[in-house]
């Protein structure tokens, strides 16, 4: 019924005891696993990719201060781990100071968070792809309740997950890293194949990829 695998697919089904290390480890440094780095070097006997515990415990803080909100923190350390970062990264630049504007909506700091947008954010205004941007967070500002405001998804931890994720990806490629770990390249690339035998093969395709089901498999 799938003869029709691609033969790189039947190859590369072929996995060794060094490609799951490899994959294992990969995942650990992308998300600053650095104790369970050092263990995992040390139980499989693979070598240590140079500068990795350090610069891993740098982004390590600078992706927990901006998870927690601490925004101005984390800009100061990237600015340090990676001095032209942001500045190239203008995006993800708006977005931190966003994340600190909405700490100060959400203290109830009105005043403050008005100056600070007037003064970092407002800037951003002059190119077109952030006015949308900027009338979003100062829509905040227009409730009592910015938590019942039609922007209330900025106020949410999950928003503040996907800055401090794009973040780590930002330093992982100024540091000549992976942006994204094997194991979510690898999932990715799955998800396509699937899709792409469900599009050839029709009802006898096997079914959508599905991370959940597989972890319970």
């Amino acid at each position: 019924m799938y003869s029709v695998f691609p033969a790189w697919f039947l190859i590369a089904s072929a996995i060794n005891d060094n490609d799951i290390h490899n994959i294992v480890l990969s995942y650990l440094v992308h998300n600053c696993f650095k104790e369970s780095v050092e263990s995992f070097i040390s139980c499989t006997g693979m070598k240590q990719p140079a500068d990795c515990l350090e610069d891993m415990e740098k982004r390590k803080r600078i992706f927990h201060f901006a998870l927690e909100g601490n925004a101005l923190k984390a800009i100061e350390l990237t600015e340090q781990l990676a001095n032209d970062l942001l500045e190239k990264n203008k995006d993800l630049h708006f977005d931190l100071l966003s994340l600190h504007f909405v700490e100060l909506v959400c203290s109830r700091k009105c005043t403050e968070a008005l100056e600070f947008a007037q003064t970092k954010l407002t800037p951003f205004g002059k190119v077109q792809n952030y006015v949308e941007k900027l009338e979003d967070f100062m829509t905040l500002l227009a409730y009592e309740e910015p938590e019942k405001s039609p922007m209330f998804h900025l106020l949410s931890p999950e928003y503040r997950q996907q800055v401090a994720d794009s973040l780590n990806r930002a330093l992982l490629a100024h540091a000549n890293l992976p942006s994204y770990s094997a194991m979510e390249s690898l999932i990715q690339q799955t998800t396509i194949v699937r899709q792409c035998l469900n599009q050839e093969l029709g009802k006898d395709a096997p079914p959508p990829f599905s991370l959940k089901d597989f972890l319970k498999s």
